[in-house]
């Protein structure tokens, strides 16, 4: 066996000579907030990726929910599944693209962070806190800026704070805007696969331009949309869908939030949720020495303590403290 080195400018030359005009070049970063000496191996984006792949808020995400809360059905998509799956989507259109396949790993890796227990309905019960929307996007910046600092680059930070659709001004980046696309495709793709798991809705229920269009649903959907991510962006020199496929996934999209996420049978675990996240926040504002140190930010305000606390518990944890809060054992 044979094997060649590979350093770190070997790499930086790999991207100048085969990334596309597009792509993000490591060596061009606008850099971490402390500077640092250069890994003698990886890129910058390489170490980011890294760093994030061992944070312990990237672990967090095994136990927080996707869609169903708390599932015990083993094949339920968790945050960190889905997590993986944009990965994989968001690196296979920044190959397919000639962009920076590290750059966009590490920033599919890192957008969804920030996400509080119980899903986007957690984020939601936060928000009644602050006086403006609680973002998981900001609390992801928050992460690895302030509680568990990460000194990432400029450019993974910028992909994280604007992976979300409704975040202006959109990711500096092409590869982050990959993520935002990858993202899209993960979720309304396995999310269909849940909610028939579960029986909410069955394949016939789907609209037919979906079906017509991308085929059964699972992996003949992702490749679809991924290629028709790739051609588009091709055509029009930006990162884009085929407007046909984009038309569709927005139809797709109304469908879920229709007949999953917003169906009325939901409405009594989203105020279940309501009650554990606001029980919990109204605790610690009386009692702060129930937060541990180690979430503890000595320079935050108590109610931004409280919320970091919160909004960093995974589904199971935050249910085992409320038990025992509020439900001690041998009380009914």
């Amino acid at each position: 066996m044979e094997f060649r080195r590979r350093t770190r400018r070997e790499a930086e030359r790999l991207e100048r000579e085969l990334l596309a005009p597009a792509a993000s070049q490591s060596t061009k970063s606008k850099g971490r907030q402390v500077d640092e000496e250069p890994d003698p191996y990886r890129t910058a984006f390489e170490r980011d990726r890294d760093r994030i792949l061992h944070s312990k808020a990237f672990r967090r995400l095994k136990h927080k929910t996707q869609v169903f809360i708390n599932p015990e059905d083993d094949h339920f998509v968790t945050r960190l599944t889905h997590t993986l799956q944009v990965t994989q989507i968001g690196r296979s259109i920044a190959a397919f693209l000639s962009l920076n396949e590290p750059l966009t790993e590490a920033i599919c890796l890192g957008h969804d962070v920030g996400h509080a227990p119980f899903g986007h309905t957690g984020e939601d019960a936060l928000a009644d806190y602050v006086d403006a929307t609680w973002l998981h996007s900001q609390q992801g910046l928050r992460i690895f800026q302030v509680l568990e600092p990460l000194n990432l680059t400029w450019e993974v930070l910028d992909g994280i704070r604007a992976h979300s659709w409704k975040i202006d001004p959109p990711p500096a980046t092409a590869e982050g805007i990959v993520c935002r696309f990858a993202d899209r495709i993960a979720y309304l793709t396995h999310d269909v696969l849940d909610a028939m798991r579960a029986g909410i809705i069955s394949e016939a229920d789907l609209p037919a331009a979906a079906l017509a269009r991308f085929g059964e649903p699972g992996s003949p959907w992702i490749a679809a949309m991924i290629e028709a991510v790739i051609e588009e962006s091709i055509a029009t020199a930006t990162v884009a869908m085929e407007p046909e496929c984009l038309e569709v996934m927005h139809e797709l999209r109304d469908f879920m939030f229709d007949r999953v996420y917003l169906r009325p049978e939901s409405e009594a675990h989203k105020r279940q949720v309501f009650t554990i996240i606001h029980e919990l926040v109204d605790y610690l504002l009386d009692d702060a020495a129930r937060i541990p140190d180690s979430y503890r930010h000595p320079e935050a305000s108590h109610l931004t303590q409280v919320i970091d606390y919160v909004a960093g518990m995974t589904d199971r944890y935050a249910l085992r403290l409320h038990d025992t809060l509020f439900r001690p054992e041998g009380v009914d």
